[in-house]
């Protein structure tokens, strides 16, 4: 028999949980199957017994629950995570061929994402889950892939190209924001703050990127849009893959969730064919009449030799999810918490006021070209505000990798080869045992010192941005581009939401985004 300490079997039968199905997963009956159910159970009873007959001496975490937990709890999916981190700091699911591990312990994280790096990869499993979207780019792949993906891609978060380069790209973006913003002030309109994050996101992005201007390759701004809500309904189908295991059944016979996925990326594929498309006839052009050397990620791929269209459209589409999704997202939840917190919002206007200080307020172009290097590094509290918002909103709130060979993590317990090891930014920033009781408040001071300048936290304890190797290339591109935007806007314009007491929702998708959007009024700050 196994001794106490050995193995501690907490599974959860919570009726409620298990109530709690959404209708629309009652409403897809390929989605649990009674088979599923039949072998999930069969599969905790294997487990059970093995442990109990004493087959198994080394020591493990505690176990949580099954797949089919988190499937019922789908609906609330990351709050429910949250609810199992706050009774175990390390626990374990339950699926039928492998155990899911998930940590919000520093120490495990760092160790996961240092020391032991090299055997908490993506591998197979989470490759085989994300490839149809994201192909062999660099959120799906390990090794010489992964590296020579990162190699490119480093130039372009360089210290001098983010200055020279990206900064002037920001800036124009903001002041377009702000001229949307006082039209609708004008009219006395609401506005969804998501829609215009998204869009200069994504401009942004095909700037930055692929040197081509969004709304030109796109056609028009709404086909841009479309681009983006369809990529966010193939990541939400892509997501669920990870709870439902009926994924391949569905797909092999083309229905279901996965049919809808298939018809997603199809429509995703012909976009991004297209700017790759436009973007060789340009190259040749330049190479052609010598008119210019163009220096975006985009073309430094294109010289690449042996590129092939298909890794290039991996490539593109994982640039996408990495530029688009997460500064909008981060953008969006920074607006939503200024509003729900009228205060933070003002000493966030103050700071801007007297750290730009430009006399010429209503010159919004000119306010936006005076914000120099030195400014920007002067914004400490609008720097501790963002970064308290991606504490509470993380914009990857998953950071899921594969045990390569059997390890132990520094809190004793045993990790085996093929287990999915799962750190968690979202939980981890809602554990009291991290933050303190005052966990749950949205507050900008805890990162600022005595002196009044920003103080950063350990990444293994904030893992917004991951750590270690696979640390975020874009962290200060993102940084950059977000205190640009919120330096703009709330320079000029007092945000209020349209509607208080709309419930937050997330959309079920890879990142986190706030649900059916973000309607404000804003008004002129200054008269």
């Amino acid at each position: 028999m196994l001794k106490p300490n050995q193995f501690h079997f907490v599974l959860i039968t919570n009726t409620t949980s298990g109530m709690a199905i959404s209708m629309d997963f009652l409403s897809n009956p390929v989605s649990v199957p009674v088979i599923t159910t039949i072998s999930l159970l069969l599969f905790c009873l294997y487990v059970y017994n093995q442990q109990k007959q004493g087959k198994n001496t080394k020591k493990y975490h505690p176990i949580a629950g099954t797949m089919l937990n988190q499937l019922f709890n789908f609906h609330r999916f990351h709050d429910y995570m949250v609810d199992l981190a706050a009774k175990h700091k390390t626990y374990r699911l339950i699926t039928p061929f492998r155990y899911e591990v998930y940590t919000s312990d520093p120490a495990n994280v760092e160790y996961i994402l240092t020391t032991k790096a090299d055997n908490f990869i993506k591998g197979e499993y989470n490759h085989t889950i994300l490839k149809d979207l994201l192909g062999n780019g660099i959120f799906t792949v390990d090794g010489d892939k992964w590296r020579d993906q990162r190699k490119v891609k480093s130039h372009q978060f360089s210290t001098r190209v983010l200055r020279e380069v990206n900064s002037v790209i920001f800036k124009e973006n903001a002041v377009k924001l702000a001229d949307t913003l006082f039209e609708a002030e004008r009219n006395k309109q609401d506005i969804d703050m998501s829609v215009l994050f998204m869009k200069a996101s994504l401009d942004a992005v095909f700037k930055v990127a692929f040197g081509m201007d969004a709304d030109i390759m796109f056609g028009s701004a709404e086909e841009g849009l479309r681009f983006s809500n369809i990529f966010d309904e193939a990541s939400a189908m892509t997501l669920k893959r990870y709870v439902d295991i009926t994924w391949k059944i569905q797909k092999y016979f083309n229905i279901g969730t996965e049919a809808k996925l298939k018809e997603s990326i199809k429509v995703v594929d012909e976009f991004v064919y297209k700017l790759i498309k436009l973007k060789i006839e340009e190259v040749n052009k330049i190479k052609t009449d010598q008119s210019g050397n163009k220096d975006d990620v985009l073309t430094r791929f294109l010289q690449v030799k042996d590129m092939n269209t298909t890794y290039l459209r991996d490539i593109i589409l994982n640039f996408i999810i990495a530029g688009k999704d997460t500064t909008s997202a981060t953008m969006t939840w920074f607006i939503y918490l200024l509003c729900k917190h009228p205060e933070i919002q003002d000493k966030v206007a103050k700071e801007i006021e007297e750290v730009i200080n430009y006399q010429d307020v209503k010159n919004v172009e000119g306010f936006v070209k005076a914000m120099n290097e030195e400014s920007l590094e002067k914004l400490h509290y609008l720097h501790a505000t963002l970064t308290e918002t991606v504490r509470l909103f993380p914009a990857v709130p998953l950071g899921v990798k594969i045990c390569a060979a059997d390890d132990v993590l520094p809190d004793g317990c045993h990790v085996n080869k093929g287990d999915m090891v799962t750190i968690q930014p979202y939980a981890m920033g809602r554990m009291k045992f991290l933050w303190g009781d005052d966990v749950e408040e949205f507050k900008p001071e805890r990162w600022i010192d005595d002196n009044g300048c920003f103080r950063p936290e350990s990444p293994f304890k904030y893992t917004g941005f991951q750590a270690g190797q696979r640390i975020c290339l874009g962290k200060e591109f993102a940084y950059r581009e977000m205190k640009i935007f919120a330096s703009a806007l709330l320079g000029n314009f007092i945000f209020k939401l349209s509607d208080e007491n709309k419930p937050v929702k997330f959309k079920k998708t890879l990142n986190l985004h706030l649900d059916g959007g973000l309607h404000v009024r804003v008004f002129n700050r200054v008269k």
